[in-house]
């Protein structure tokens, strides 16, 4: 009886005006090749954060699987980056 556990990224979904990237990873437990059990886990990226000056750090995607790499830097470009740090810049609270 041998058990195996597998990572599959079975949904990579790009979301909003402002290119949201949502995953889900399925963690998939087999007992002789028959799935016996599935659990999910599910993330979202947005292209980056503001630092303290305003400006806009990418968030780092180097912990990615290669696939969600590959769409979050299809998807990002330079023009959704800067519609997302005007954003993030109107929606600050005032001083």
């Amino acid at each position: 009886m041998a058990l195996t556990e597998s990572i599959e990224y079975d949904k990579i979904e790009v979301v909003g005006l402002y290119k949201h990237v949502q995953v889900r990873k399925a963690t998939v437990i087999k007992r002789d090749d028959v799935e016996i059990s599935r659990a999910f886990h599910r993330h979202t990226l947005t292209c980056g954060q503001l630092d303290d000056s305003d400006n806009l750090v990418d968030t780092d995607i180097s912990g990615e699987a290669a696939e969600v790499q590959a769409v979050c830097n299809a998807v990002w470009t330079t023009d959704v980056k800067a519609a997302w740090k005007t954003k993030l810049i109107a929606d600050k609270p005032a001083e």
